[in-house]
């Protein structure tokens, strides 16, 4: 229904003046008294035509008498306002401008018309808030775009919240409704009205939101998501597109929403109110018909749909006449999915919708069935006429009835009944009567059914309803429609002003104020004329009874009734067919025509019988329920009266009926109904939501003043202000007062009481006591002495700055006075200095000038005497040597003539010489041959005679003598001889040797010798070759030159030129370089800044993943508290167990949670399965394999259990039959066994190892060299000393074997009789136990058990064996690895000798100490290994022996002394006595329960943590599992584990809300998890361990995945300790870091409206920062006390102050009133403080003070400079951890608290988001405060020795000993 401005369109401006006059008379406030306000540069608003009230300001002070006031615009021109003469009334003052703004329009302190518009227009445009409260009301302006203020975590901000502390929203609304529902328990309404357009839906649907999200339902049933999805049902078939709105709703509707005890939603019921069937058949242009025909028609192509025979909305008579069949940004297939899913949600079936959908498609197709006239009052239907065809087919009626009663209509008369045809004028009316009557009847079917999905399965407790009803509409022709709309804003306005009255009075009572009685505006008498006897609307139903009624016997009967005897009835001037109506808001003209039909709204009976016989089942099913609703005794179930109920109009009523039924007219069911509404709200307390419009054309954030108050006259606001303004409209409480004015007061005033310091000051400042009134709580002033009181503030506070101004200035000039003095006197000593300077530089100038002078003169003359004696001597020179060069050549000449004559004269005296000598020669060899002719004659004369001889051998005998003599003495000298030449022989043979060598190098020399000749050969050959090729070359060289010289000159003209080209070349060469070098640069930088992006963003999803894992953790945790909850129940519900069942202890198991594991299940499932039936209800079905497997299980340890205690008493009655022996033989043949066969096992060993020896040394001969398998080889040791480690660890196996065997076999002799009877107890004994076991069915069992202990042994042998043979495999590897070894070293040897011999020996001494150093490491590595089997076979003889012993024991103690005295002594395996504790803790099986109880379940954490060591309960744990794991049991260690998850889980199921006892447990859960991984004997974790502690490691079960569960479970600690913090913390953080003043006097208290706010003086119970530092305070000391990691503890500190930041960022920006400069300088002296207390703590590097970075930026964004480009630069810069959304939400909620402040401008903040458009970040607003950040658990090892640890009394652990 159409809303235009209240005021005609058509109006003549003295009516619009008289009107405007009437409302500034109505409003105006009483300012009598404030005269003295009326002063130079006071701003007033006056009366302005276009923008309704302008602003001006005052030129001259205002005197009493005054005629005009002498005004200043805004724009800057000058005006002279007249006063009115007979009033003489004032313009109204505008506010300060730090009330401009305010959340309340009550807290203004001039309350009035212009100040109402200017802060709403200020809120909207310049702070784009459209919520604003007006005491009780809450104005939303509909800013027609989508913001982000109605997510989830703003109605997560909003609950619990009061709504005077948080900025004005539908949520604050919807949630002082929900919280006085539940505070009061009284049933609560919303009422939200408005023009068309004006967001009333769309308020009302995020109200309904707010209570689905805050309460949730009560049931699975998700009740809050039907309430929900009944808006798409209603806005599809009850929403249309009209002119002014594309959605807008042309019914209205109340909405109880229905809530329990809990207050949690169970259901909702839906009224509906004058649907506009109307619409239905007719469109204005650019409207359209409703929402669902389009979405049909748009979805036309569904197979589904086919059938339907639909197709665009343009073919349609009933769709296509507004000519806008498309809505701009709307899908209405889409749309029609959306309908489809929320009609599935609410139950309506498929086979209902489609049936919903042929009616619909049916009331199409009927708009298309034309008529043609045979005469004036007649027409038929074409035969076979398609859409009425489609029509029949679609209801399932018969086409030759439907066209014949569509043209025809019956008459009866008393006697006869006939049949008239009709118009085609009235068959068309008949036709669009017919499609209307279908569609209210399928709508009220649609609303029934949406009731009956919606209906409270439980009993109602309470509810909120919702009503979204159309405003006050004044159109150009207003019709009925209009009447009844008006009429309901009449009773609305009406209870609306009596209820602002009510609770004035109530405020004033309770303050006991003294109460006089406000004239307000009563519209009964506008009410009287509609509704009362003889009223408009009983003339309306009377006029419908009558036969021949109309509109025009209608009008007269009005006008004779009321025109001239009620005042607010009025006749036109120019019309005989209309009516006004002067209502609450304007005159409205009704016209006379349509009433009587509209009010009737009548359909042929004929029509409906066709249809009521249709064979479409949900057809005849909207008429039943027509015909149910029409009875007199019906009544709907809620005992409601439908609205829109359609007369049917018979042709003819019956006698009698009359009498039995009265058919309700529209306007008689709109007023039951509207009564019932008028009841409904009064039983409930209603809040107030007032939509208004900014304009007509849909512009986001643009505010039209007219139209704006007209909207306000029209829907109350004003009236509230009013009625606020005439009482005593401001209201401070005394602390406030005092806080704001203490400025206004001395010292001397200041008393302890507050209530009566502000009186005496209220009393000197205020002389007329009139003006203000003292409550009980409150000081209540009237209108515009807030004002006053602040104008007087703010002149002391002038005064003040004045007179500080002054001050400062003074001192400012003075100070600038002596530094001007003092530099002027350093001026002037620097100035003389400087000409002193000057003047003696001068001087040294013109001295130095003369000096230069000087010495120039003295170096010219110089200069010319050295050069003519350089001339001189040069000429001497050159002469001399000219003579000198002359002589020399004579006495060259000279001698070179004397040398050849020389030379000549020697080679003729030679050559005389030598002939000479050659003559001389020849002559003596002639005559030396004569005289030697002549001695040969001679001498043979001589020998041929006797004397000759005779004298030859004279004395012959004599030199024989001699000759004899020298051979003896020879011969002696030859033996000396002899012996010196064996010495000589022997050195010779040395000598040889040597030369022999020497030879041999000799001769390699000589070689190389004769190769170096060969190649001098060659060499010289080669020189020779290359003379001649020089002498070639040389030629060529001379024509190359020759040729060269020709291109010389054309060369160097190409090398200029290309050296041109080549500085070209280097330049771009040079750019070229620069840009690449640029380009990488760049390239460089954005790589790194990808590679640093992907490395957050890896982290990012790191922390993602790892924080939705803990999500998923916590989600488990809830789910299993949630589960453990049921089950309980269910306990508590099953029935009482049969008399004599007891619980066992091995039912205990099935109480284990998902962690239990087992390693037994494979090995259990051959086992018979004892079936139980379970007493408790399983589990859901994701934990059905969990309980399957668990009570597997159950039943297997049962079974176990019940073995081993047969094992026990056999055993018993074994060691009581051995007792009772008395014979020796047995025990002895036990020893011989144990003998024979150790001797075996030996004998077989030994073969065994010889054999395996032999082949090993076999192998090693055959693969490698003698040097390798030589006996003293390193690898031939090394293989030995495995071999023997490997031998050794088998003979001390096979040792314990033996033990084992012995033991069994002197327990079997033992177990045989000698005698008898003896033999034959036994065997009675054994025959019982059979039978026994038969009886049992166990020997299956025992069988069985059997059977898998042999499978056990054999397995185990088949792994020595395996380990055997994977010993000799690697040992064949070391044997091939020794061989590639051995052919390395030799290729290294090869290689080593072509090296010199230096380089050699370095090589192979480098070679030599790698090779022992891998030898030294391999051996290292072995000796570890080795180390630890001797460790490992060390720890399990130790255990062989100790059980070893115990049986020995056992068997010892069963035996008399007598017979231990016959017995001889047997050698007995004694065990050595620990010295010192192992750091275990041994506890029997049964103690279980009871320790996990003492240590757990009943443990107060406050004494453990003051008086023992941090960790105690882990480190017990722990030593616990630690014996477990040494004995090798498996299932203990299972249990014990289980048990103690469990019983840390119980604790904290039921503790689980106090801090220390979560602190600690997450403590002594992670410690535990340390200890699990320190002694876990993995390398990693073992880095830090001490040798002893190393010692102490588990040796047989790996528990990595009970590691991963203790991880889990601590997480879910964690996440339990957030919320537990969090819960503590929640309600301190905004009182202490916002509204409390740290800093007193910094930021002065506002004014407050209605609304109050929770005050920032700290009173007694209001938090401070202090009470959050002490909380900080307690949380780290508890934590430190109970030993927590300092890691974790960072990140429990960075989770805390995120939770600070957050919510304190969060409610920052939800408040409009902590937007200001000294509340940014609070918040940042409070963060100063937090970050000193991470100081203290030393926690600045855990993180925390980042998170608190958001919080720092808004402080710092609301203290910066908010004026110029450069200000949002540096705010752009600066704000990088807030989102654009905040840092603009924090902009447009800046407001000064003092005059003296600016506000932020819109350009400014339109400049801050250009800057950051271009900036990716959430558009969310709010930070997530639930946000937990993933959690680490890093590895702290711990250096407490295990075996030190004391176990103190107070813990009840008696029962456990150390070991």
């Amino acid at each position: 229904m159409e809303i235009k401005p209240i005021l005609p369109e058509k109006e003549t401006p003295a009516a619009s003046e008289s009107a405007e006059n009437l409302c500034y008379k109505r409003y105006r406030m009483e300012i009598d008294g404030l005269d003295c306000m009326y002063v130079k540069y006071a701003r007033v608003w006056i009366p302005d035509p276009e923008e309704v009230w302008k602003s001006a300001e005052l030129l001259k002070d205002y005197k009493p008498g005054d005629k005009v006031l002498q005004l200043r615009l805004e724009e800057g021109k000058d005006l002279e306002y007249c006063l009115d003469p007979k009033t003489k009334e004032l313009p109204p003052l505008r506010n300060p401008d730090i009330l401009v703004g305010e959340n309340d329009l009550t807290a203004l302190s001039y309350l009035h018309e212009p100040a109402v518009l200017h802060n709403l227009k200020v809120r909207f445009i310049d702070s784009k808030l459209i919520y604003t409260y007006c005491g009780i009301v809450l104005v939303a302006i509909n800013p027609y775009e989508q913001l982000p203020i109605y997510g989830e975590d703003i109605i997560n901000a909003y609950s619990g919240q009061n709504m005077g502390d948080m900025d004005p929203h539908i949520f604050a609304v919807a949630e002082e409704a929900y919280k006085q529902m539940a505070r009061d328990e009284r049933n609560q309404s919303i009422i939200v009205s408005g023009e068309s357009g004006a967001g009333k839906t769309v308020s009302a649907k995020y109200a309904m939101r707010y209570f689905a999200t805050v309460s949730g339902s009560a049931s699975e049933a998700n009740v809050e998501e039907k309430v929900l999805a009944s808006n798409p049902i209603m806005e599809s078939i009850g929403n249309a597109k009209t002119t002014r709105n594309d959605n807008s709703s042309r019914f209205g509707k109340y909405i109880e929403i229905g809530f329990d005890k809990r207050y949690r939603i169970i259901g909702a019921n839906m009224r509906t109110y004058l649907l506009e069937k109307s619409r239905v058949v007719f469109q204005a242009e650019e409207e359209r018909n409703y929402h669902i025909f389009y979405q049909l028609c748009a979805s036309a192509a569904l197979p589904e749909f086919k059938t339907l025979r639909l197709g665009n909305a343009n073919y349609f008579h009933y769709t296509k006449q507004g000519g806008s069949p498309v809505i701009d940004g709307v899908d209405d297939a889409k749309e029609m999915v959306n309908t489809r899913q929320a009609c599935t949600l609410l139950g309506i079936s498929d086979s209902y919708q489609m049936g919903i959908f042929r009616i619909l498609a049916g009331i199409l197709h009927l708009g298309n069935v034309e008529f043609a006239s045979r005469d004036s009052d007649s027409c038929t239907i074409p035969p076979k006429h398609e859409p009425l065809t489609i029509f029949c087919d679609l209801m399932g009626v018969e086409y030759e009835e439907m066209a014949h009663w569509l043209c025809h209509r019956k008459l009866a008369t008393a006697t006869e009944t006939y049949i008239k045809p009709i118009s085609k004028l009235h068959a068309i009316n008949a036709r669009d009567a017919l499609a209307k009557h279908i569609y209210a009847n399928l709508f009220n079917w649609i609303v029934d059914h949406v009731n009956k999905a919606l209906h409270a399965t439980v009993k109602q407790h309470s509810f909120i309803g919702v009503l979204d009803i159309y405003g006050f509409e004044t159109f150009e022709i207003n019709s009925f429609e209009q009447f009844c709309i008006n009429y309901a804003n009449e009773k609305l306005q009406q209870q609306f002003n009596m209820h602002v009255f009510k609770l004035e009075q109530e405020e004033y009572m309770k303050e006991q104020i003294p109460w006089t009685l406000i004239d307000f505006y009563d519209n009964q008498p506008c009410i009287n004329l509609i509704e009362a006897k003889m009223g408009i609307l009983d003339l309306l139903d009377e006029e419908c009874k009558m036969p021949k009624g109309s509109d025009d016997t209608w009008a007269q009967k009005l006008y004779n009734t009321h025109l001239n005897k009620c005042a607010l009835f009025e006749k036109p001037r120019l019309s005989n067919k209309a009516f006004i109506i002067k209502h609450f808001a304007d005159k409205v003209e009704y016209q006379c025509e349509g009433f009587l039909e509209k009010n009737k709204d009548t359909v042929y009976e004929e029509q409906i019988k066709v249809l009521k016989s249709s064979k479409f089942k949900l057809l005849p099913e909207l008429f039943q329920d027509e015909e149910k609703v029409l009875s007199p005794t019906s009544a709907t179930p809620s005992g409601r009266m439908p609205l829109s109920r359609t007369a049917v109009k018979p042709a003819k009523a019956r006698p009698g009926q009359a009498s039995k039924e009265h058919k309700k007219t529209v306007g008689h069911q709109f007023r039951n109904s509207l009564h019932l509404l008028m009841e409904t709200l009064n039983a409930t307390t209603p809040h107030y939501v007032r939509c208004i419009k900014p304009n007509d054309f849909k512009f986001p954030f643009t505010f039209d003043e007219k139209r704006a108050v007209q909207q306000l006259r029209a829907c109350g606001v004003l009236e509230t202000i009013r009625i606020s303004a005439a009482g005593f409209p401001s209201r401070w409480t005394y602390q406030e007062f005092f806080s704001r004015y203490r400025v206004l007061m001395k010292q001397r005033d200041v008393l302890s009481d507050r209530k009566q310091t502000c009186k005496n000051v209220l009393e000197k400042l205020i002389l007329d006591k009139d003006k203000y009134q003292f409550g009980k709580t409150k000081i209540f002033f009237r209108a515009g002495q807030v004002a006053y009181l602040e104008k007087i503030r703010a002149d002391k506070l002038r005064a003040a700055c004045i007179r500080i101004q002054k001050t400062i200035r003074g001192w400012l000039m003075r100070k600038k006075y002596v530094r001007m003095r003092k530099a002027a006197i350093t001026i002037q000593r620097y100035v003389r200095g400087y000409q002193a300077r000057c003047y003696a530089k001068f001087l040294r100038r013109t001295r130095a000038a003369i000096t230069i002078q000087k010495f120039q003169r003295m170096y010219v003359i110089r200069k010319r005497y050295q050069c003519m004696r350089a001339s001189t001597i040069a000429l001497q020179a050159l002469l001399r040597g000219y003579m000198a060069r002359n002589k020399y050549q004579m006495m060259l000449r000279e001698h070179k003539s004397i040398v050849i004559q020389k030379h000549v004269r020697g080679w003729l005296a030679r050559v005389h010489y030598r002939r000479t000598l050659k003559a001389i020669v020849y002559l003596q060899c002639c005559y030396r041959r004569m005289m030697a002719k002549r001695e040969l004659k001679k001498l043979k004369i001589e020998a041929r005679s006797v004397e000759r001889y005779k004298k030859l051998h004279i004395g012959l005998e004599n030199k024989i003598m001699q000759l004899q003599r020298k051979i003896d003495e020879q011969n002696k000298e030859y033996k000396s001889l002899l012996e010196k030449l064996s010495s000589l022989e022997i050195t010779y043979s040395t000598e040889t040797e040597k030369l022999r060598g020497d030879v041999e190098r000799l001769r390699a020399s000589e070689e190389e010798a004769k190769n170096a000749t060969n190649r001098v050969l060659s060499l010289q050959e080669e020189i020779a070759k290359l003379r001649k090729e020089l002498h070639q070359t040389q030629s060529e060289k001379k024509t190359i030159e020759e040729w060269a010289d020709k291109y010389k000159h054309e060369t160097e003209q190409l090398v200029s030129e290309l050296k041109e080209q080549n500085t070209l070349l280097k330049t771009e060469k040079d750019e070229l370089n620069r840009r690449i070098h640029d380009q990488a640069r760049e390239i460089t930088e954005t790589m790194e800044k990808k590679l640093v992006e992907e490395t957050k963003q890896l982290e990012l999803d790191l922390n993602d993943e790892r924080l939705r894992y803990q999500n998923l953790l916590n989600e488990f945790s809830r789910l299993e508290e949630r589960y453990d909850d049921l089950k309980d129940e269910m306990n508590l519900m099953v029935n009482i167990p049969k008399p004599g069942h007891k619980r066992t202890d091995s039912t205990h198991s099935s109480n284990e949670s998902e962690y239990t594991f087992s390693s037994e299940i494979t090995e259990a499932e051959d086992l018979p399965v004892r079936m139980e039936e379970p007493s408790e209800k399983k589990a859901p079905l994701d934990m059905s394999l969990f309980l399957k497997l668990q009570k597997r299980v159950t039943e297997l340890e049962q079974e176990k259990q019940s073995l081993q205690d047969e094992l026990d008493r056999k055993e018993e009655q074994a060691l009581r039959a051995k007792a009772k022996e008395e014979e020796r033989p047995p025990i002895r043949g036990a020893e011989l066994e144990y003998e024979s066969l150790k001797r075996q096992e030996l004998e077989s060993e030994n073969k065994k190892l010889k054999n395996e020896l032999n082949e090993l040394q076999k192998a090693l001969t055959e693969t490698r060299s003698p040097e390798v398998t030589a006996p003293g080889a390193p690898a031939y040791r090394v293989l030995l000393d495995q071999l023997t480690s490997v031998s050794e660890e088998l003979e001390v196996r096979k040792e314990e074997v033996l033990i084992l065997r012995s033991q069994l076999v002197s327990q079997k002799e033992a177990i045989q009789p000698k005698e008898d009877k003896n033999t034959m107890t036994d065997a009675t004994i054994l025959l019982e136990d059979v039978q026994k076991m038969k009886d049992k069915g166990e020997i299956a069992q025992a069988y069985i058990g059997l059977k898998e202990t042999n499978r056990l042994l054999e397995s185990q042998l088949q792994s020595q064996k395996k380990s055997h043979e994977n010993e000799l495999e690697s040992l064949r590897g070391e044997i091939q690895s020794l061989k590639e070894e051995n052919n390395r070293q030799q290729q290294l040897l090869a290689q080593n000798l072509q090296l010199p011999p230096e380089a050699r020996i370095e090589a192979s001494l480098q070679h030599e100490i790698t090779r022992l150093t891998n030898e030294n490491l391999d051996l290292m590595e072995q000796l570890e290994k080795q180390d630890k089997t001797v460790r490992k076979l060390k720890k399990q003889l130790k255990v062989f022996a100790k059980k070893i012993g115990e049986l020995e024991v056992g068997q010892m103690e069963n035996i008399s002394p007598g017979q231990i005295i016959d017995e001889p002594i047997r050698p007995v395996n004694i065990p050595r006595k620990e010295k010192d504790f192992q750091g275990m803790l041994e506890y029997k099986k049964e103690d279980e329960q009871k320790l996990v109880k003492n240590l757990i379940l009943e443990l107060k954490p406050r004494g453990v943590a003051v008086n023992l060591i941090p960790g105690l309960p882990a480190y017990i744990l722990f030593m616990c599992v630690r014996h477990a794991d040494y004995l090798n049991d498996d299932q203990k260690v299972r249990s014990l584990l289980t048990s103690t998850i469990n019983g840390i889980k119980k604790v904290l199921k039921k503790r689980g809300d106090d801090f220390e006892t979560v602190s600690f447990w997450l403590s002594n859960t992670c410690r535990f998890l340390h200890c699990l991984k320190q002694y876990s004997g993995e390398e990693g974790f073992m880095k830090h361990n001490t040798p002893r502690q190393n010692e102490h490691c588990l040796t047989n079960f790996d528990l990595a995945e009970y590691r991963q569960v203790l991880s889990d479970l601590a997480i879910q600690i964690y996440q339990q300790l957030v919320r537990v913090l969090e819960n503590i913390l929640q309600p301190m953080i905004v009182s202490g870091m916002l509204e409390h003043e740290t800093i007193q006097g910094v930021s002065g208290v506002k004014p407050t409206g209605l609304r109050k706010r929770t005050s920032s003086i700290a009173d007694e119970g209001t938090y401070t920062l202090d009470s959050i530092i002490r909380q900080l305070n307690s949380f780290h000391s508890v934590m430190c006390q109970h030993g927590m990691d300092p890691e974790l503890i960072k990140q429990v500190v960075k989770q805390m102050f995120y939770i600070i930041g957050a919510v304190t960022l969060n409610n920052l920006l939800l408040r409009k009133d902590m937007c200001s400069w000294s509340k940014g300088m609070q918040i940042r002296y409070n963060v100063s403080q937090l970050e000193e207390w991470l100081r203290d703590k030393n926690l600045m590097n855990s993180g925390a003070k980042e998170t608190l970075e958001p919080l720092i930026q808004a402080a710092q964004l609301l203290q910066v400079k908010k004026k110029t480009d450069e200000d949002a630069e540096a705010i752009c810069s600066m704000c990088n951890a807030l989102t654009t959304a905040q840092i603009v939400k924090v902009l447009n909620l800046y407001t000064p608290v003092n005059e003296f402040e600016e506000r932020v401008l819109v350009s400014f903040i339109r400049t801050i988001q250009m800057r950051l458009r271009d900036r990716k970040d959430s558009p969310q607003l709010l930070m997530d405060a639930k946000h937990i950040f993933p959690v680490t658990f890093p590895f702290n090892p711990s250096s407490l020795a295990l075996e030190t640890i004391q176990i103190p009394a107070s813990l009840g652990l008696g029962f456990i000993s150390r070991v």
